[in-house]
């Protein structure tokens, strides 16, 4: 079934039973990663919660969790400019970080939220992401953690917004 959001038509991408299959699949690859390390999630706030929430039912090792928040997006471009809005609030020193995205295009805020967290000396940091646009990375970062290779197109659901609408769509949309 069609979306609208605010004044944009979406339709059906990926579906709510699809990205379940996809987050199992990704939390076993984690939980066999991880076994015996105690990582620490960092989850990118506002995209990545329902992903993270998730992510985290069918983790099966022990972890922890905390929360960044940055903003680089107007509507349904990237400004390029990231801005810290919350920050660590956990130790992350000598830990296993994991960064949880929700989607990640031109690498820019990923590459941002690598520059704070290295500043933190974690023993380790992965990238894990549940979309992935190959075609509109401008940063060399390596992802290691990928849920879907998509194209460069705007999609809205699952916790990804367009101007702060749509999170709550249990599945992906993609602009028409």
């Amino acid at each position: 079934m069609n979306v609208q959001v605010k004044d944009l038509h979406f339709e059906p991408f990926i579906s709510h039973h699809s990205i379940q299959a996809r987050v199992v699949e990704l939390a076993n690859r984690l939980t066999v990663d991880y076994h015996g390390k105690n990582p620490i999630f960092l989850s990118v706030l506002n995209g990545s919660f329902m992903f993270t929430s998730d992510l985290m039912k069918s983790f099966l090792a022990p972890c922890e969790i905390s929360f960044i928040k940055l903003a680089s997006y107007e509507g349904t471009e990237s400004t390029g400019d990231v801005k810290t809005l919350i920050g660590l609030n956990h130790s992350i020193t000598n830990r296993p970080v994991i960064i949880i995205e929700d989607i990640v295009d031109t690498g820019t805020t990923v590459k941002k939220i690598l520059e704070l967290v290295w500043q933190h000396q974690p023993e380790s940091v992965k990238i894990m992401t549940l979309l992935f646009k190959p075609e509109a990375l401008k940063e060399n970062i390596e992802i290691d953690y990928v849920g879907f290779d998509i194209d460069n197109k705007f999609v809205v659901g699952y916790g990804l917004d367009y101007d702060g609408y749509g999170r709550n769509l249990n599945q992906i949309y993609v602009v028409k």
